[in-house]
């Protein structure tokens, strides 16, 4: 189907990297392109591929490199490298989790985030995070097991706030709602002990 029919464009504002190599847009260095192809939003050393695409009339059009191969029937020789743990994407998880949502989340000192956080199904003892819900490769991750939750907020300002605490390394959550804090605590509880949590995402 690549070049086929027109792809369903992934929007700039669901990636915070490049959806190939992973490395961070910023405003200057890095800006976002899309591969006509498959929709990926790309950087530019990514896009730099161009090739005919019959949706568009044959023209000459800017690809990826892996829909470039593809497109002009050369497979890469390169070895597809075992992907590390951080590097599940994020759609791939979201699809198939247990739960997924935006919170906010703060570690030690430093100001709180927004990120996109996934539990999922086949690791359902872990939580991932994302700085959007297409990115391909996760910020972070926080094997749950024997972390003790506390949902007690302590700030007036994040109402719906919970968190994670093992030894020296404390974990801050907040949700948007108490509806979200509750889903999120369900999982949480069962994946501290050890036991695999039920489906909550609707």
């Amino acid at each position: 189907e690549l070049g086929k029919r027109a792809p369903r464009w992934i929007r700039d504002n669901e990636v915070t990297m490049c959806m190939k190599c992973k490395e961070p847009f910023n405003a200057l260095t890095r800006r976002r392109h899309h591969c006509r192809a498959c929709g990926h939003v790309v950087c530019w050393k990514c896009s730099d591929y161009k090739a005919h695409l019959e949706y568009d009339g044959n023209k000459l059009n800017k690809v990826c490199k892996d829909c470039y191969h593809v497109i002009i029937g050369c497979t890469d020789s390169e070895e597809k490298k075992r992907k590390g743990i951080l590097e599940i994407e994020s759609a791939e998880v979201s699809g198939n989790s247990v739960i997924c949502s935006f919170l906010q989340y703060m570690e030690k000192s430093k100001p709180w985030q927004k990120a996109w956080c996934v539990i999922p199904k086949q690791e359902a003892l872990v939580l991932y995070m994302y700085g959007a819900p297409q990115d391909v490769k996760a910020l972070a991750t926080i094997p749950l097991l024997g972390y003790t939750v506390d949902d007690t907020p302590k700030s007036a300002d994040l109402p719906h706030s919970f968190k994670l605490t093992q030894s020296k390394s404390v974990h801050s959550f907040a949700a948007d709602n108490e509806e979200l804090k509750q889903k999120w605590l369900k999982v949480i509880h069962l994946a501290v002990k050890g036991e695999t949590p039920e489906c909550q995402n609707e």
